[in-house]
């Protein structure tokens, strides 16, 4: 292999990662989200 191909491999491994890292970030949040709403009905309730 030459440069060209580990340069390419790494750029590709570096997105793959982001992508992963910004899901995870993206699916934490709706947690949280759904946890606030939950907590702002059972106030409301009370």
């Amino acid at each position: 292999m030459d440069a060209m191909h580990y340069l390419f491999a790494a750029y590709a491994a570096i997105w793959v990662i982001l992508a992963l890292y910004l899901f995870s970030i993206h699916s934490r949040q709706k947690k949280l989200a759904q946890e606030i709403e939950r907590l702002k009905q059972a106030l409301e309730q009370r």
